[in-house]
């Protein structure tokens, strides 16, 4: 018996069974949500999950080669990863259209239900897409600063922006607080929303501190209003995490002091940031006055 090949057979198998990782995580997820950790179907889904993390563990310096060649084979692929601007730009479109959408359904769900809760929702989703509008009309038009003067008054617009929307932001933590205005989704719903949130976070503390080097207030503009959205959604994913587990764990009381610390400390922060982004493009805007004026 070839014991070599039936080891390489087990930790490198076809692609198709890699492609059932997502299968046997919600497998084991279900079993422990729902069957208790002692059922079978919970067991099968645990060694299902730890066989899955073995095997795309080993296949995982192959997977990094062949995203690589094909980065530097793709001539499409390059174009996209070399060009910095392409990328901003088309993010930037792509959250304008889902922010504008969202923040219009928000708005007829307001007027709908005379719900100001659905009419905070609304002014903060429709602040954003209006601030990511004007940072792509000008990206699409000029090149990173090619004109840093209009770069930096959009960056100050954008600092304003940010003090409107921690205006709906007070008005949303009201609601979240004092009204009990919380969204409860099924548990898998909620871990996958988890996931999701805190990918995002992670990501957009990255792109601040990668697009940094780039010396342009318009691409710094993009990635703080990305933090400051995934801070929000930190926020209100915390609201749902309490109203779907933490009903027995937790009272109320500590469920609105948890929702308060957590909305004071992200409120405080995107001022912070608005305060810095308008007093900065402010003092470089007065400093290439001078300099011209001399």
């Amino acid at each position: 018996m070839n014991w070599k090949k039936i080891a390489k057979r087990i930790l490198l198998p076809h692609i198709s069974i890699l492609c059932l990782f997502p299968a046997a995580l919600l497998l084991m997820l279900y079993g422990m949500l729902r069957l208790g950790q002692a059922h079978p179907i919970t067991i099968v889904g645990y060694v299902l999950s730890f066989y899955m993390l073995i095997v795309w563990s080993v296949r995982l310096p192959r997977i990094i080669r062949c995203v690589k060649k094909f980065k530097s084979d793709n001539k499409y692929a390059r174009i996209w990863f070399e060009d910095t601007r392409l990328r901003i730009n088309v993010t930037l479109i792509g959250c304008v259209i889902w922010n504008a959408g969202y923040a219009i359904m928000q708005l007829c769900l307001g007027i709908y239900h005379r719900s100001a809760w659905f009419c905070a929702l609304a002014c903060y989703y429709m602040t954003l897409a209006f601030m990511r509008f004007f940072l792509v009309r000008h990206t699409s038009r000029h090149k990173q600063g090619e004109q840093m003067r209009r770069e930096l008054e959009i960056y100050r617009i954008c600092g304003w922006a940010f003090l409107l929307i921690n205006v709906a932001l007070s008005a949303m933590m009201f609601y979240m607080i004092y009204e009990n205005r919380l969204v409860r989704h099924h548990e898998i719903t909620t871990i996958a929303m988890a996931a999701y949130t805190f990918t995002s976070f992670t990501l957009a503390i990255i792109n601040v501190i990668r697009y940094g080097k780039y010396k342009s207030p318009a691409f710094s503009a993009s990635k703080a209003i990305s933090l400051a959205a995934a801070c929000v959604s930190m926020l209100t994913l915390e609201g749902t995490m309490l109203a779907t587990f933490g009903d027995e764990a937790t009272t109320e009381h500590t469920q609105r002091l948890f929702l308060a610390l957590s909305g004071g400390a992200v409120s405080v922060f995107i001022v912070a940031m608005a305060i810095y982004m308008i007093a900065r493009s402010n003092q470089k805007i007065k400093y290439m006055e001078n300099k011209n004026g001399k």
